[in-house]
């Protein structure tokens, strides 16, 4: 599968400060990628680098595996690492007319691009009157002139409300169904969750997991158990290798697993051993539970 964008080792300090701390990733063509974090954990300085305005410390990165130089390779690149900065009084086929011209791009594509972000009965309408949402689909529109093979977007639901975000939730689903490579930074598990195939997670600029989303997802979680006899239980428990850790609560045991298990297997096993249960339930981890997790580490 041809590599879009290739990062090895990228790090950057500014001072005592480590924002970016050798990071690799290979973001393959016609996937949808989320770089995931709390605020400061480097997302838009990493972004900022492979676009050529942030300067990395060392390491390095190459777009099209290396066959064109950075400066051609942005010319096949669509970014959003700001807020939408257009004319206020100028409407939105007047604006984009003006991107147009700086991008070298046939006006011919601005109709279409407006129907993609669902603004065409508005392209008549000042920037001003336009709601954040509004500007910030007119901003996914202004980066699609060119037809870029990958569309880079920073936090592309920040401050919307819930309309909002779906909205430029089905966008970018739609954008990427057509085949063209995202990559979009962002602090929401739902976000990423429902619109991302793979997902790089930092802290504090270090990569915790980088992979796709349902193997993040495809952990064990853990079980709910109870018996009459709670201590048995507890002992036979101790004994499994699929057991982690075992915490006693008001109503049962919860127990950490480190491999899939069989419901109907444990329970036959604990009557075996003479437990009859009285509880048996299976909660998967969510992909909050194991970014809360991963994120809360010292």
């Amino acid at each position: 599968m041809e590599t879009i964008l290739e990062i090895n080792q990228l790090h950057k300090n500014y001072g005592t400060l480590t924002a970016v701390d050798h990071i690799t990733l290979n973001i393959q063509k016609g996937h949808v990628y989320g770089i995931l974090g709390p605020n400061g954990s480097g997302k838009s300085t990493t972004l900022g680098i492979v676009l050529n305005v942030v300067n990395p410390t060392s390491g390095s990165y190459k777009w099209f595996e290396g066959t064109t130089s950075n400066h051609d390779a942005l010319k096949r690149i669509g970014a959003i690492i700001e807020h939408p900065n257009f004319y206020p009084s100028m409407s939105a086929i007047q604006n984009l007319e003006l991107v147009c011209k700086i991008k070298n791009v046939d006006k011919i594509k601005i109709q279409e691009k407006l129907a993609i972000v669902d603004l065409l009965e508005r392209k008549h309408s000042p920037f001003k009157t336009y709601s954040l949402g509004m500007k910030q689909r007119l901003a996914i529109a202004s980066a699609l002139l060119n037809d870029p093979e990958i569309l880079i977007l920073d936090e592309p639901t920040n401050g919307l409300d819930p309309q909002g975000i779906r909205q430029i939730r089905d966008i970018i689903q739609k954008i990427a169904a057509n085949g063209t490579t995202i990559l979009l930074a962002s602090h929401l598990l739902d976000e990423v969750e429902k619109v991302c195939s793979h997902v790089l997670v930092l802290r504090k600029g270090k990569m915790l997991y980088s992979g796709p989303v349902d193997e993040m997802n495809r952990n064990h979680g853990s079980i709910f158990i109870d018996a009459t006899d709670r201590g048995a239980l507890h002992s036979f428990l101790k004994e499994k290798t699929y057991v982690g850790k075992i915490s006693t609560r008001e109503d049962g045991l919860e127990v950490m697993l480190y491999e899939g298990v069989d419901m109907a297997q444990i329970n036959k096993e604990a009557f075996e051993n003479g437990i009859v249960l009285s509880k048996l339930l299976h909660k998967k981890q969510s992909l909050e539970d194991q970014f809360i997790e991963l994120t809360s580490q010292n």
